[in-house]
């Protein structure tokens, strides 16, 4: 079994490029994803890319517009029903988060917009609708 010494394991520590660190988002403005510099994909949270496989990703701040790809009502694990969609955003990449809103009025191609990076329960981002839904009969 191979052991690397002590200090190459220290100098290794932190230094992976585009790696997200958990303080490292704040609420102003955005999320905060990597792009891979070898053939532009963007991706939220990867270690590689998962197009190339390649490790040099930058990190980047989105816009934090979306559209809803997905959306299901989940009641497991909670006192309350809450939706857990996942989000197109505008860069290219999708993310897994909480649209705000009434349950039954989140439908795949709501336009949302990035509310607070973090919801304080789940670590997940929120989400708010853009356009209110006009389906009264739909």
């Amino acid at each position: 079994m191979y052991h690397p010494s002590g200090s190459a394991a220290q100098q290794a520590v932190g230094s992976a490029t585009g790696v997200l660190e958990p303080g490292a988002q704040d609420t102003e403005r955005g999320l905060l994803f990597q792009r891979c510099t070898w053939c532009g994909t963007a991706m939220y949270h990867r270690l590689l890319c998962p197009v190339c496989r390649g490790s040099d990703l930058r990190t980047e701040r989105s816009q934090g517009t979306g559209t809803v790809r997905h959306s299901t009502v989940a009641h497991r694990n909670t006192p309350v029903a809450r939706n857990v969609s996942l989000i197109e955003m505008a860069e290219g990449f999708v993310v897994r988060g909480r649209v705000m809103g009434p349950l039954i009025g989140i439908h795949s191609g709501d336009r949302v917009r990035l509310s607070t990076v973090k919801d304080p329960v789940r670590g997940e981002p929120v989400f708010q609708l853009v356009d209110e839904p006009y389906r009264a009969w739909t």
